[in-house]
């Protein structure tokens, strides 16, 4: 366990010592997050509601990220606390304090919101009062998002092992697992689902999609090869947040590539060689990605070129892009949430929402972007519709 930890703490360590100037001065420019710059906002993101959801979890990477199914909103925190607010409103509408420490969730679905806890217990919680369903001791941390569809709760601990429990009584349906590595970075991919397959990263470098019903393996793809002579210069974890979009699935490797994978036979449509752990995100035209040194960079759906390259972040530590309205959504170290256009990746908008590090990627939820920082807050963001003018033609009525 301590193996896990320490690598997912350096580069923070790094970047902190880094802006201390302890590597070189303040004159390192290298080693140094870069500066934020003033520009002309054009998107009007406006805060819908903030909260508290619970005490912090600096610097311990853990999978703790908002989930939605339409109507509410739900966080846990790192302390034991789960909550479900009102997604319009901001509202509390139920909380409960587990007592334990969780390190995923939640994951929503099938009437069950499920967090998982860093001694390995999963525990689900019924979505419209949070009352206790189940709870299980898996044995392996899982520092990914709980995944639920029909009679499934697929959880994916550090260990490398994908489990499916079932959603009545969380008793173990089926394990899958793959080997992994002397070192690897912290952290884990979470599954995704198309259609009935179960996708899954680990960080030997393979992706596998599975049936989700008996844990059939379908197929596997090396993504990301271990390459170099060092524990440290093989790392080729898949840990970042996987997409798709229809039967496209977008990955990223540490050390390796980007690919986009044909989710029915697992063949590779195209890949590219960049360095990418934080994940991808990806709209109808473009694929978003940071690399290692914290550009961002958005690349054709269609084959992988590059469509635009933005080196606002650099060494900020943002997380995986999002797509929201017009724009791409990244979280950086220091609590602000950036904006770029997404035709071009120019700046049009950027807000605080508070000092904790955002770790975990927006997500979106009924038209609204939420996030979570570490130190266990969340908040809103709606890009408000321009109203029509009251002389507007009535389309709908046929009127000129």
């Amino acid at each position: 366990m301590k193996r896990f930890a320490a690598i997912a703490i350096l580069p923070a360590a790094l970047l902190s010592l880094g802006a201390c100037g302890i590597f070189g001065g303040d004159d390192d420019e290298e080693l140094q997050p870069a500066e934020l710059l003033d520009f002309e906002a054009t998107l009007p993101v406006r805060k819908a509601w903030s909260a508290k959801v619970g005490k912090g979890s600096e610097f311990l990477r853990l999978a703790l990220r908002p989930a939605g199914d339409g109507n509410r909103v739900y966080a846990a925190s790192f302390d034991g606390n789960v909550v479900a607010f009102d997604a319009a409103s901001g509202k509390r509408v139920w909380t409960v304090e587990l007592d334990l420490n969780l390190s995923s969730g939640p994951g929503v679905g099938e009437d069950l919101v499920v967090v998982g806890g860093q001694d390995g217990d999963v525990i689900a919680l019924r979505s419209e009062d949070g009352s206790e369903v189940w709870r299980v001791n898996i044995a392996g941390e899982s520092l990914a998002t709980p995944l639920i569809k029909d009679d499934s709760v697929a959880v994916l601990t550090i260990d490398g092992r994908l489990r499916a429990l079932s959603r009545f009584d969380g008793s173990e349906k089926w394990v899958l697992e793959q080997s992994y590595p002397a070192l690897t970075l912290r952290g884990s991919a979470s599954p995704i689902l198309v259609g009935t397959t179960l996708i899954a990263g680990f960080d030997n470098g393979r992706v596998v999609a599975s049936r989700l019903a008996d844990g059939t393996t379908e197929w596997e793809a090396l993504l990301s090869p271990p390459s170099g002579r060092s524990d440290l210069e093989r790392l080729s974890d898949v840990d970042g947040y996987m997409t798709a979009i229809g039967q496209d699935v977008y990955a990223s490797g540490y050390h390796g590539r980007v690919a986009a994978v044909a989710a029915e036979s697992g063949q590779a449509l195209w890949a590219r060689e960049i360095s990418a752990h934080t994940g991808v995100g990806a709209d109808w035209n473009n694929v978003y990605v940071v690399d290692e040194q914290g550009e961002l960079i958005a690349l054709s759906r269609r084959n992988g070129s590059d469509v635009w390259r933005q080196s606002a972040l650099l060494r900020r530590e943002p997380t995986t892009p999002v797509a929201f309205n017009t724009a791409v959504a990244v979280g950086d170290f220091e609590g602000y949430l950036h904006f770029f256009d997404n035709s071009d990746g120019r700046p049009v908008a950027r807000v605080r929402v508070g000092k904790g590090m955002l770790s975990g990627p927006p997500v979106v939820v009924g038209g609204q972007l939420v996030v979570q920082s570490e130190s266990g807050d969340i908040a809103t963001f709606v890009v408000p519709q321009p109203e029509s003018p009251g002389n507007a033609p009535d389309i709908s009525s046929g009127s000129t």
